[in-house]
């Protein structure tokens, strides 16, 4: 008789674009070393749009509004609409229980992934009412926590951490080593790792570059944001030996004003793409903002990075940048406005082949590590007991919350 195949929900959030890309990214390396699960991709925004008092009153999910700030820049005061954020989820809390309880007495998982902050207490209560001693894992996607109550709460569960921060951040809050599991960095779609061989001139040429001309990749996000105007215009001066490929994400705007500026580089923009790591293989470096995913595909493709951090860097992005400057991998600077200077200084025969070198051995292989552990911990906690006895076990009736 065949084992019955594990369910396992990836519970994501579109709040920004790296959430529901690692959950993709994991998925797909679980497909292809065709493991005998069934994952399951939760979007946390439809668990809980019952409650959703945004879009009640605005129309817009509240998924959307974290966009809509990236987009426009009012990225000023995050740790403050953070502390709004934590305090209007903590009154939530007894309904956010019942509705996730209700949805997982319905679909019972063997194991649950999350790949999202703030909503990770919720989570593990609704899971210990409808399926007790199914475990709850935190993906952090961020390179470290951003404390209290973001990724890491204190209860009996696991964490997937991707650096030396989170870890010990997870050891302060007193989880045991077997519950912290260290990958190398973040996870990345494979795509990342099978771009060898590419014909860079050849592919430059296609898209208007020039042969062996130093080549940087401008993106900030998926949502994209002004910032990219300004990059490009920093960038953009007569006797810059340089050229540029700008992806815009889905901020038309900025594609449209890259695309009208009087070039005195040559420069390729596009817009929202999924061939982000065709266009970084055929780049040299990385200007952007100080994203988790980002930096980290970068480093995946060995591109030193420069970055920005003030005070309208997102709250918890601001120890990336402290992170690259720690790591050696590249360049922060205060003001998109010294991006040409930056550039120069990255790209100084005596600085660059060394934030390379440092660039390749900051790589993260996440993806190929992660499946073995969400193995591992299914097999600690369900070695002897078949999945289908325990499916006819788990859950309590939705009406105990009524």
């Amino acid at each position: 008789m065949n084992k019955p195949r594990a369910k396992i929900d990836f519970v994501y959030i579109d709040s920004g674009g790296g959430h529901r890309a690692t959950a993709i990214a994991l998925d797909e390396m679980i497909r292809r070393e065709k493991r005998p699960w069934d994952v399951r991709m939760r979007s946390v925004q439809d668990m809980l749009d019952p409650i959703d008092l945004v879009r009640k009153v605005s129309g817009v999910p509240q998924q959307e509004v974290y966009n809509i700030l990236l987009r426009r820049g009012w990225t000023l005061g995050t740790a403050q609409m953070i502390r709004l954020m934590h305090l209007v989820i903590r009154l939530q809390h007894r309904a956010q229980v019942r509705l996730m309880a209700e949805f997982w007495s319905r679909n019972k998982p063997d194991m649950v992934v999350s790949l999202i902050p703030n909503f990770n207490r919720a989570m593990f209560d609704a899971l210990a009412v409808a399926a007790p001693g199914v475990p709850l894992v935190t993906v952090l996607t961020d390179l470290a926590d951003y404390p209290p109550n973001f990724w890491i709460e204190k209860q009996p569960q696991y964490f997937v951490c991707g650096t030396a921060r989170s870890v010990e951040q997870a050891r302060a809050l007193g989880h045991a080593e077997d519950r912290i599991l260290r990958t190398s960095g973040m996870i990345l779609h494979p795509r990342f790792y099978e771009c060898a061989g590419v014909d860079r001139d050849a592919e430059r040429e296609k898209l208007g570059l020039r042969a062996g001309v130093p080549t940087g990749v401008v993106l900030f996000g998926g949502e994209g944001t002004r910032d990219i105007v300004k990059t490009v215009r920093a960038l953009n001066r007569p006797g810059m030996d340089l050229q540029l490929i700008v992806l815009c994400g889905k901020h038309r705007s900025a594609l449209e004003e890259v695309r009208a500026m009087r070039q005195h580089i040559p420069i390729h923009a596009e817009g929202f793409t999924r061939e982000i790591p065709r266009f970084m293989a055929l780049s040299d470096f990385f200007i952007g903002k100080p994203g988790p995913g980002s930096i980290s595909e970068a480093l995946a493709m060995g591109l030193p990075v420069i970055v920005e951090r003030n005070i309208w860097t997102l709250v918890q992005e601001r120890f990336n940048a402290e992170w690259v400057a720690e790591q050696g991998i590249g360049i922060v600077i205060d003001d998109l406005s010294k991006s040409a200077e930056a550039v120069k200084q990255l790209l100084a025969p005596e600085n660059y082949e060394a934030f390379r070198r440092k660039a390749l051995a900051s790589r993260s292989f996440a993806v190929f590590e992660t499946p073995a552990m969400l193995e591992a911990i299914m097999e600690h906690h369900f070695h002897g007991a078949s999945m289908m006895a325990r499916r006819q076990v788990i859950g309590v009736q939705p009406e105990v919350f009524v």
